[in-house]
């Protein structure tokens, strides 16, 4: 992790109007940074990339935090209050540009399905739910 990747996510933690919605949009704004970084044809060294994000975690909202617990969270149905807030949205785009916002649905579907590959667990939710209402979206904005 690079000072300016840190410098973006901080960034849009600070849009939050109170500690429960800033530590939302830190861990979402994170998560999908992580999660953008996966879509590579390099080898990753996830010993290395966890160990700095989890660093970087500890240091910007304390411990308890690791980026396991943040995927998790991702997955869970707070995150979709998250990514449906327009002042999230705001500054996500204005502050992370290399992952757009138009790629969340994609990357929360990517760490669902890994989710379910892991722990075996019932991907339908609200996670699953959002990202459908955002395929319709799409296609709708689409056909017209």
């Amino acid at each position: 992790m690079n000072a300016q990747l840190k410098e973006k996510i901080l960034a849009v933690m600070q849009s939050g109007v109170d500690r429960e919605e800033s530590t939302g949009f830190f861990r979402v704004a994170l998560g999908l940074y992580y999660l953008s970084g996966l879509m590579t044809k390099e080898t990753l060294d996830f010993k290395q990339l966890d160990r700095d994000f989890n660093r970087f975690i500890y240091h910007s909202i304390g411990k308890g935090h690791s980026i396991t617990s943040i995927l998790q969270y991702m997955s869970g149905e707070k995150v979709v209050r998250v990514v449906e807030s327009k002042r999230f949205l705001k500054a996500f785009a204005e502050h992370c540009v290399e992952v757009p916002v138009e790629n969340i649905p994609f990357l929360l579907g990517l760490n669902l399905g890994v989710a379910k590959d892991i722990s075996k667990i019932d991907v339908r939710g609200p996670v699953a739910d959002y990202i459908e209402r955002q395929r319709q979206l799409r296609e709708e904005a689409d056909a017209s």
